[in-house]
């Protein structure tokens, strides 16, 4: 088993905690016989026949598409069924939030209730003799029941291939760095899979061997995960061939050649279990990790030691990196603290580089043809594809589109002592961008040791990753807790001599050991769906015992790499196994087991669960116990006194800190999450958890609902509706904004108007929302404008002169300076929905706050803002202000593949981002999570 041991001085209560889990973990797998009785199923979230659970998944469950349906989409604007049904009432939710009840959450939300009600069957199909897969009319989800568990894994394979055969496959694709080949070499194609691939560089052999691991050491639950795994991938391959044979599979296939339109030759390549491993590491990079990025922490810390000297650019930087604020927000808010990756009080064996001294490492060689370039040379396609040729010559995805530092996921439990009914009420599910088809898909599957209805992530949905059981919901928000290091790997040569920068041999425990070269050679060439042309490179990484290279520079004079080395590395499939035990209902029967189960999840997440009688919270992840004295926000040397303790490179495991040492909790009045940092103590792994985030949206008006009692699924709709439309900056900074520029009276008259739509716009909730429905027109549409062209104009006013040049521009690439919904700002470029994560919305609160002489926790180390004088802080403040106020909306808002210029309502407007040959139209913007639950369970087993 992976070892997940304490420090050595553990306490009494974290031995007893891992007793019970250990004891937990090892009870026995519900027997699968070869046939049974369909099970029977007590669907707990009825209340005299009515649900109280809901769900939603924009644009629709459909999300493959035949050529048929491909062209006729492009040339009638048709779309195939249930592929876009949700979309109306997620978009709605915007414009109806302000009267809803709880008789009203179905315009908005699916009823997510077990099975399909008679009279609602669309249709039923059988793949097998132990499987029926039934889709309801409404939203054509699909509803798997199976006598085995052979086949209720094997049903839910198939179904997802109807749902997501194409984007599986791209998905398996990306995973293994082979994207390009199969679908085209466009300049997104060849992002994607060198954005990904080096993440997890893995041969055939170490996808084999997570298998076998998971087989050997985890026991009945590995072994029975992995049988459902295969089963999984037995239903996918069915459907591929049935499809295939049948000329209804994706038309995507055909515009980029693997198919022939007129003869069916061609193939789709067979899935194998490999392949869902490959699937895991995308999904897992994407929403699932925490930390690295301490080469970048390095090199502002020493911008700020050559700006200020090392003690006082020490001090300065700690204040800007915001470890353990104490204003931050807190998922866990009752006055628990669980200490993680905080600053050692005597710190050892960090490996800052020589200053200038840092290069990135190379990733892409041999360029041939259009390789970094793009060029186009289209196919002459036949009359009959013109309509679809160049489908895909801008990528499957646009760049940004899967990018890491997008936000994810939010979650608003309350108790029952203060709710209406006496139960717990949830309102929760993961932010993961738009995306047609979704990244997730909706399913319910009933069968031996299985019982449960929600999401999973297309590819590796053998069981639901996030929704409801008999009794029980649950769901995540990413927790990007530090589960990621950095070493520094001194550089040598074999038998002795001076290693150059590019040596490709390092001491491991004082041995002068060979790097590991891993490489992947694409090629690709033009087809009717992307029009680049012919192209090749070869993609390369050195792997070490410490992780990938990443950076080389100097220390102290001589050559190091620098590595990223993740506890998830190799591990990848691990978590299945407790997601098994989440879709298992003689598992999960309370809270407690319900923590249990998740603790078992590799990955960085905060899981949240509500059933009748109790909400709670647990946050998972492989989170590695560290040498005494490392630092975990900065590089280490590569030496056994500071590697993770217990550490073998063999398999990538080490000792992990225990269930007791996680933060958690059980009954505490009400919960909310918006990637914000969990608990006092718990270091965050990066820059932005500071005095303002955007969890605060939540945290105000759940604890006003609290505070006020008889707390509904409605009015806890309605606030995660509200906070989904305001913009942070105008709740949250504007007042002290405000403050201080009317410090002095405003005389110019243009600046005085200005600041009269800035405060009018406050005072009605700051809110980025239209006039009425449809109108596609912001109230105080103007205001909007002036924010949006103000922020980082103020903020660069603010810090700059103060900072200088060379720490601001380090500190902006630490974090960015906005993240506001308009297409032009941010790192998830437009359309993408979440908003104001992160951003230097806390820096500016703190520096205002001091500036005005108010009372502030955890201060900034100085005050930058008018260098601390109120009258030139209102200066700098007011010049900028002119500056935005002067700025044409066609600047602000410029024209987008979506939209004209000068359009605000259209730049913030979220877009699903196509995997294949089926569009949608734009929707409202709302920050807020891609698939949500309202759940609120009357009764329990």
């Amino acid at each position: 088993m992976r070892r997940r041991l304490g420090s050595p001085t553990g306490r009494l209560r974290t031995a007893c905690a891992t007793l019970a889990l250990g004891t937990a973990l090892l009870a026995p797998l519900p027997r699968a016989a070869a046939e049974e009785p369909a099970p029977t199923v007590t669907d707990h979230c009825l209340n005299e026949g009515r649900s109280q659970c809901a769900d939603v998944l924009p644009p629709g469950q459909n999300g493959n598409a035949t050529l048929v349906d491909i062209l006729a989409h492009r040339l009638f604007g048709t779309r195939p069924g249930h592929s876009s049904d949700q979309l109306g009432r997620y978009d709605a939710l915007v414009g109806g939030f302000g009267g809803l009840t709880d008789a009203k959450l179905t315009d908005f939300f699916n009823d997510a209730s077990f099975g399909v009600p008679e009279g609602q069957v669309e249709s039923v199909t059988s793949p097998r003799p132990d499987v029926t897969i039934t889709r309801d009319r409404r939203t054509g989800v699909p509803h798997i029941k199976g006598t085995t568990r052979y086949g209720t894994e094997f049903g839910a394979g198939y179904a997802a291939a109807q749902d997501r055969l194409w984007m599986m496959d791209l998905f398996r694709h990306i995973g293994r760095g082979e994207l390009t080949p199969f679908a085209g070499g466009a300049l997104a194609n060849q992002g994607l899979e060198q954005q990904f691939w080096p993440q997890a560089p893995y041969t055939e052999a170490d996808y084999e061997a997570q298998i076998v691991r998971i087989r050997e050491q985890e026991g009945e639950r590995g072994e029975q995960a992995m049988a459902d795994a295969q089963a999984y991938v037995d239903g996918i391959n069915a459907y591929r061939v049935q499809s295939k044979n049948g000329r209804y599979f994706p038309g995507e296939y055909v515009l980029t050649g693997h198919v022939d339109a007129l003869t069916n030759v061609g193939e789709i390549q067979p899935f194998k279990l490999t392949d869902l491993i490959s699937i895991a590491s995308v999904v897992g990079g994407q929403f699932g990790g925490g930390g690295g990025g301490e080469v970048q922490a390095a090199l502002s810390l020493l911008a700020a030691q050559q700006t200020y000297g090392v003690v006082e650019g020490t001090r300065v930087w700690e204040s800007f990196r915001q470890r353990n604020d104490p204003e931050a927000v807190l998922t866990v808010h009752d006055g628990t603290s669980f200490p993680y990756a905080q600053k050692p009080a005597d710190p050892r064996g960090a490996a800052l580089p020589d200053p200038g001294s840092v290069t990135a490492e190379p990733l892409v060689y041999d360029r041939t043809g259009s390789a970094g370039t793009g060029a186009k040379s289209p196919v002459r396609a036949p009359k009959v594809l013109q309509p679809v040729q160049g489908l895909f010559d801008d990528g499957v995805l646009p760049p940004g589109a899967l990018n890491p530092k997008r936000g994810m996921s939010n979650a608003l439990l309350v108790s029952g002592e203060h709710t209406a009914s006496g139960n717990p009420v949830a309102v929760f599910g993961p932010q993961t961008g738009y995306f047609a088809p979704q990244l997730l898909m909706l399913q319910e599957l009933q069968g031996p040791g299985i019982s449960a209805r929600g999401v999973a992530f297309a590819g590796v949905g053998m069981y639901v990753q996030m929704g409801r059981g008999q009794d029980y919901a649950w769901s995540a928000t990413s927790a990007a807790q530090d589960i990621t290091d950095t070493y520094a790997v001194e550089l040598c040569v074999p038998g002795g001599g001076t290693p150059t920068r590019d040596a490709d041999h390092y001491l491991y425990r004082g041995a002068c050991t060979p790097m590991e070269r891993l490489e992947k050679r694409n090629a690709w060439k033009p087809t009717v769906a992307d029009g680049t042309a012919v192209g090749s490179y070869r993609l390369q990484v050195w792997r070490t015992k410490y992780g990938v290279v990443t950076h080389r520079a100097t220390l102290d004079g001589k050559p190091v790499a620098y590595t990223s080395l993740r506890t998830t590395y190799g591990h990848e499939a691990d978590s299945i196994v407790g997601f098994q035990m989440l879709n298992d209902p003689s598992f999960v029967r309370d809270a407690r087991s319900f923590q249990q189960a998740v603790h078992s999840v590799d990955y960085a997440f905060n899981w949240f669960y509500a059933d009748s009688r109790t909400a709670a919270y647990y946050n998972s992840g492989l989170n590695p116990v560290r040498a005494p004295g490392v630092d975990p926000a900065l590089p280490v040397k590569a030496e056994q006194a500071y590697e993770w303790q217990g550490f073998d490179p063999g398999t990538n495991s080490a000792a992990y800190t225990p269930f007791a040492e996680h933060p958690q909790s059980i009954g505490q009045d009400y919960y909310i999450s918006w990637n914000n940092r969990q608990a006092d103590g718990y270091n965050t792994a990066g820059f932005g958890f500071g005095s303002v985030h955007r969890a605060d949206l939540l945290d105000d008006r759940v604890a006003a609902l609290v505070a006020q009692g008889g707390v509904t699924r409605a009015s806890l709709t309605r606030a995660m509706a509200e906070a989904g439309v305001t913009d942070l900056r105008g709740e949250q900074l504007l007042p002290e904004l405000l403050a201080v520029v009317r410090s002095s009276p405003v005389t110019d008259p243009q600046l005085a108007a200005a600041i009269g739509q800035l405060d009018a716009w406050r005072a009605a909730g700051a809110q980025r929302k239209e006039t009425a429905p449809g109108s596609h027109t912001y109230g105080h549409a103007d205001a909007v404008r002036i924010m949006d062209a103000w922020w980082p104009l103020l903020v660069e006013a603010e810090f700059r002169p103060g900072l200088g040049d060379g720490l601001y521009r380090a500190l902006t690439g630490n974090l960015h300076v906005d993240e506001s919904p308009a297409a032009s700002h941010g790192p998830a470029g437009g359309h993408s929905g979440s908003a104001f994560q992160s951003g230097w919305w806390a820096f500016v609160d703190k520096d205002l706050r001091q500036v005005l002489g108010q009372p502030v926790s955890g201060p900034l180390a100085r005050t930058y803002c008018g260098g601390g004088q109120l009258p030139a802080c209102r200066d700098a403040l007011l010049a900028t202000l002119k500056q935005s106020v002067a700025k044409p909306a066609t600047e602000v808002y410029p024209a987008d593949g979506s939209c004209r210029a000068g359009d605000p309502w259209c730049s913030d407007s979220i877009v699903h981002r196509a995997l294949g040959g089926i569009t949608h139209p734009a929707i409202h913007w709302q920050n807020r999570p891609t698939y949500q639950q309202v759940v609120e369970f009357p009764s329990h087993r």
